[in-house]
């Protein structure tokens, strides 16, 4: 699908999708997570998903080691560690081409640089540079728990990510683990600031263990 369709999409579902049936924040072995992409694919159709996306750190290997592209509820995806504003944050891109090249200069060289946290921190990249190649790709790009990150004003913090090419924000997350506990802001202070900005809204498990969430 194209740019546009995937939009509709993505406008198209709310809180209760992602409650029940939609998950785009899923983590393989290939980064920081503990399921192979068989695995999840397992889990996806136990859970009855109509839509899914594999968003490893800085990588799309598994999508490249796998058949999970051939899922008909699939959406291609990734999550870059970005530094902005005293933050390290993660941009995510939707609908992305695996065989893009504007792309392919931001993902890690190795698997250290997707799955160590310390190592993945040394090799920061710039937001304005990542949502642009996102897009430029014919993607979406979304800031990833944006509950997470510290700032006296998450409106100006998203407003500005909006000026370079933002094109939604990750409303609908559970904050688990480390992230229930650093956490900055509210989940409607959030949905008001992407209805303010008009930017889609997207949600996910951000699963990293041996079960969706």
């Amino acid at each position: 699908m194209n740019k546009e369709e995937l939009k509709k999409i993505l406008q198209s579902l709310n809180e209760e999708d992602y409650k029940n049936n939609v998950d785009l924040h899923i983590h393989t072995d290939f980064s920081d997570g503990k399921m192979t992409p068989c695995e999840v694919m397992a889990q996806v159709n136990q859970k009855a998903l109509r839509l899914f996306s594999v968003t490893d750190h800085n990588t799309i290997d598994a999508y490249l080691s796998s058949n999970i592209l051939k899922e008909d509820t699939i959406i291609p995806g990734v999550e870059f560690d970005c530094f902005y504003r005293g933050n390290v944050i993660h941009i995510l891109g939707y609908g992305i081409d695996i065989d893009n090249e504007n792309l392919k200069t931001l993902y890690s060289k190795n698997k250290i640089g997707c799955s160590s946290v310390l190592y993945r921190m040394l090799r920061l990249r710039n937001p304005e540079e990542v949502i642009e190649k996102i897009k430029s790709a014919g993607a979406i790009a979304v800031l990833a728990h944006p509950c997470c990150y510290w700032t006296l004003s998450l409106d100006e913090f998203v407003r500005d990510l909006v000026e370079m090419g933002l094109d939604g924000v990750e409303v609908y997350y559970k904050y688990k683990r480390l992230r229930r506990f650093v956490k900055f802001h509210k989940k409607e202070t959030v949905e008001k600031i992407a209805d303010k900005y008009h930017l889609i809204k997207t949600g996910g498990s951000d699963s990293h263990g041996k079960k969706l969430l």
